[in-house]
């Protein structure tokens, strides 16, 4: 249409000599087409355009709601997670209430609250536009825990995808995160507690890698994601970032997915996620344990930026008893400490091909089988991962 206008517009001097008009009136003619015609051109396309635009939009629209669906369509069974509706959530939590807070990460806000239609306290996810969990994270967390069962595994109740609103009902875990209590001083774990924490979070992966129908890379095990329920008993939540592979492949390459201080070194350099990368987090979270540190710690007094390297030095010169969390104040047993810190840093080894699986972790964490021979130095880098501080 365009097109034509212009054409027109380039013919008028010819077009208008064929009509008998005096000159004056012929130019106004002319000038009258000759403003005319471009400006209906411009409206003409700007309506176009706002229409292109507009189909656009609802093209992506229905594909997001598209990969919602895909992702929840065997919700219809009465054993899976229920969907609730917008309302029916906020009223539960009372319009999500600072009151009703009981979390708050990247992705949002977690709320504590009752839903009358099952008669039980529940906590409610409710997912940021914008934020770093978008709808494909909200896809795979849907699709992905709706189905795996494990006493060790937080259990979806339900989930509500309304317009721009994505949000997930979970059990409430009554005694929160494991970091509020490591950290934030919720109330100090015994070392009896901390070694059943440590023990569960093995169970559950080796339940996603080994004993479910297909391998689950969870690729974020920290302890803000693993929660305690009213007996302290460990469940490992927040598959947003997990992905399914076929147990013979048992790695994927993706684009750079975790948590800095757990993520393996491998994975920051290639993407690539498998089943030892999972099990260096795990590593990880068991030395958060025994000792109390976060994984990363640019204050420490001997150097050492990583957790690692500052208990494998301990361990190198025979005092693991003074990597033990002072706050047990001795009040632990010293095989089991000593069990725990050298499993945590057999799974954290640099080397992916030195770590062991977590079936083999879990037999030496029961002492079904003898501790594993480490080194008495720092491994050596494998991958050269330096560390921004400035990202945390």
């Amino acid at each position: 249409m365009i097109i034509i206008l212009y054409l027109l517009f380039l013919a008028l001097p010819s077009w208008a000599k064929t009509f008998d008009l005096p000159d004056n009136a012929r130019a106004k003619v002319g000038l009258g087409l000759g403003l005319g015609i471009p400006v209906c051109a411009l409206v003409i396309g700007f309506f176009i355009f706002c229409y292109l635009k507009k189909r656009t939009i609802t093209i992506i629209i229905r594909k997001k709601n598209e990969d919602v669906n895909d992702a929840t369509q065997e919700f219809g069974i009465e054993t899976g997670p229920k969907k609730f509706t917008y309302k029916q959530l906020a009223l539960a939590t009372n319009n999500f209430g600072e009151g009703e807070k009981i979390g708050q990460g990247g992705f949002g806000g977690v709320y504590k609250g009752f839903l009358k239609e099952i008669h039980s306290h529940v906590a409610v996810k409710k997912i940021l536009s914008g934020s770093k969990q978008g709808i494909k994270e909200y896809a795979a967390e849907v699709k992905t825990i709706s189905r795996l069962r494990h006493k060790n595994l937080v259990n979806l109740i339900g989930w509500c995808h309304e317009g721009k609103e994505l949000l997930l009902v979970y059990e409430l875990m009554s005694n929160g995160s494991l970091d509020s209590h490591l950290f934030k001083g919720s109330c100090l774990l015994t070392w009896s507690i901390r070694y059943n924490v440590i023990k569960g979070l093995a169970s559950a992966l080796l339940y996603l890698q080994e004993e479910w129908e297909q391998c689950v890379l969870h690729r974020d095990i920290k302890s803000s994601n693993i929660l305690l329920d009213s007996n302290f008993n460990a469940k490992l939540g927040d598959f947003g970032l997990a992905r399914l592979v076929d147990h013979e492949k048992g790695s994927q390459t993706t684009i750079l997915a975790g948590t800095m201080g757990y993520m393996a070194p491998e994975c920051i350099l290639t993407g690539k996620a498998d089943k030892v990368s999972d099990v260096y987090s795990f590593g990880v979270v068991a030395l958060e344990i025994a000792t109390g540190k976060k994984p990363l710690d640019p204050m420490t007094e001997d150097g050492h930026i990583r957790l690692v390297d500052h208990v494998w030095d301990l361990y190198g010169r025979g005092k693991v008893s003074e990597a033990a969390d002072s706050k047990l104040d001795v009040d632990f047993d010293e095989g089991e400490m000593e069990c725990v810190i050298s499993v945590g840093l057999w799974c954290a080894h640099t080397d992916p091909d030195a770590r062991p699986s977590i079936k083999q972790a879990i037999q030496v964490l029961n002492f079904e089988a003898p501790p594993p021979s480490l080194s008495k130095t720092v491994p050596s880098e494998i991958f050269a991962t330096p560390i921004n501080m400035s990202a945390f």
